[in-house]
């Protein structure tokens, strides 16, 4: 169900984008609409806790910085992130916190960002439905709901990466090969699928980490993981690198 204008998305997108840069937004918002995905029900790998910082760079400067955590909650797995970006129109912050059963199905998401524009959302998944409640400045509240084909579903949102953790653990390493995701972007408000394929061991700065490769129809991104740590991303068509501290 939608309960938007068409073209709604696509105007509030902007809105949220507003004093963001728009390179670093990368673009799994244009990701493939596939009607069917196997059914996923469990992580192929445990999730582990972690804790961090990412450099964010764009043109080898750095114009931002992520801080993260996951942690276990009980049986549920939680994450927060939070984000500082600078640009010519001044500072973005952007701040989001995920909820997740231990198979990483998602419970509960919210997001919310703070420069040129305010806008928050919170997000309810149950069964194949996410219900997303947005609160834009100056606006009243909308709800929107998208349903998919499988419960589970990852987060991967505009500005906070450490949520592609969670997609690297669902990657069947053993069988290897392109696998396909069923994937929301919450603050474009779109969901899609992409698809994930091992690129091997690779050596960067002398460290062997493993590659793999996130595609959408128009948008390539790599991610680099030692054992179960996000190290490092590269987003080529946009010069932008998300190093760990």
């Amino acid at each position: 169900m939608n309960s938007f204008p068409r073209g709604f998305n696509a105007r509030i997108a902007t809105l949220i984008a507003l004093g963001t840069i728009g390179v670093l937004l990368l673009a799994l918002h244009s990701a493939s609409r596939a009607a069917t995905l196997p059914q996923r029900h469990a992580l192929i790998a445990p999730l582990a806790a972690d804790k961090g910082t990412f450099k964010i760079l764009v043109s080898g400067q750095q114009i931002g910085k992520e801080e993260f955590s996951i942690a276990p909650n009980g049986s549920d797995w939680t994450a927060h992130s939070s984000t500082e970006l600078q640009s010519p129109k001044g500072n973005t912050h952007v701040s989001g916190s995920l909820v997740v059963h231990a198979n990483g199905v998602p419970v509960h998401y919210e997001w919310s960002t703070q420069g040129a524009k305010k806008a928050s959302a919170t997000i309810r998944f149950a069964d194949l439905t996410a219900t997303i409640e947005l609160h834009l400045e100056g606006a009243k509240p909308f709800t929107q709901q998208f349903t998919f084909a499988a419960p589970l579903v990852v987060v991967l949102d505009d500005n906070l990466y450490y949520q592609y953790t969670f997609l690297a653990r669902l990657y069947d390493w053993d069988k290897k090969g392109e696998q396909s995701f069923s994937v929301l972007v919450p603050q474009e408000m779109t969901p899609g699928t992409v698809t994930v394929d091992s690129m091997g061991e690779q050596v960067v700065n002398g460290q062997k980490v493993q590659e793999l490769r996130v595609r959408t129809e128009d948008n390539e991104i790599d991610l680099f993981l030692d054992g179960p740590k996000l190290v490092r991303l590269v987003a080529p068509a946009a010069n932008a690198e998300i190093i760990r501290e």
